[in-house]
């Protein structure tokens, strides 16, 4: 692992008089796969939701690669190499699966209008060139038999992983995954941990998690934090954190 590639500073959020988020300090390492866990109401998908520019911050500084994002417009935030999944999958269900996944590459988009008028052989390539990489990431992540499936009429579990596929194609420095296992039965959480690993190792991708299932963030991370009321409560290796007093007492209310 490498320097910080992604660091808040004293970041908060309210909504009201509501803090969702006080003084939250995080830095994640290029290389990485974290993981992020606390019981139902820390703040974890608030601040990955800070990251990627649904919310404002109410204070503080969060910069990728040195550049402060707090106040960049939400679509640029794909363009700098972030990519994310979501708790509740959010696909085309009308898409095939292909579809679906192409729509990770417009980040990288069309070419000019007039090229996409007239059909040139620019655009033709580089449209070839966008489903190639669609094709690398099928393959990769063992979606060919679900290839030109509708998105509606495939299982649960298919439909999460189309979902990381989406998030590849645009080809991101870090990726964040807002609770992948949830919903997946032990065999599909298996594998979801194999291809965290080959995200991290093969692809070069960083990844930040946020998880429940403890299985699967002792199995890939690297490194876990601990967030409580908005906060980082621990952190350090999985074991460190789960043994932390003031961890078990967050989980179990003692």
């Amino acid at each position: 692992m490498t320097g910080a590639v992604l660091e808040l500073d004293q970041v908060a959020l309210h909504f009201g008089g509501l803090a969702a988020i006080s003084d939250l300090s995080v830095s994640v390492h290029a290389g990485e796969v974290l993981a992020v866990i606390g019981p139902n109401g820390a703040g974890k998908t608030s601040m990955l939701n800070l990251v990627t520019r649904v919310f404002d911050a109410s204070k503080g500084r969060i910069a990728f690669k040195g550049q402060d994002i707090s106040r960049l417009p939400r679509a640029r935030i794909a363009h700098l190499g972030i990519a994310r999944t979501f708790q509740n999958i959010e696909l085309f269900d009308a898409a095939t699966v292909l579809d679906n996944l192409l729509l990770g590459r417009h980040r990288f988009g069309g070419g000019a209008w007039w090229r996409q008028v007239l059909r040139t052989p620019a655009l033709t390539r580089l449209e070839e060139a966008h489903r190639a990489k669609a094709e690398e990431v099928i393959e990769f992540l063992d979606l060919s038999p679900w290839r030109n499936a509708r998105v509606a009429g495939l299982p649960y579990g298919v439909r999460k992983v189309v979902e990381l596929g989406r998030a590849l194609c645009s080809e991101p420095e870090i990726l964040f995954l807002d609770e992948p296992a949830s919903g997946l039965n032990p065999e599909e959480t298996r594998d979801l941990a194999f291809w965290i690993d080959d995200i991290r190792s093969d692809l070069g991708i960083t990844v930040v998690m946020i998880e429940h299932d403890m299985s699967l963030v002792n199995a890939v991370a690297d490194r876990v934090v601990c967030m409580a009321q908005g906060r980082v409560l621990a952190q350090g290796s999985a074991a460190e954190v789960q043994s932390h007093p003031d961890v078990i007492a967050a989980y179990l209310g003692t």
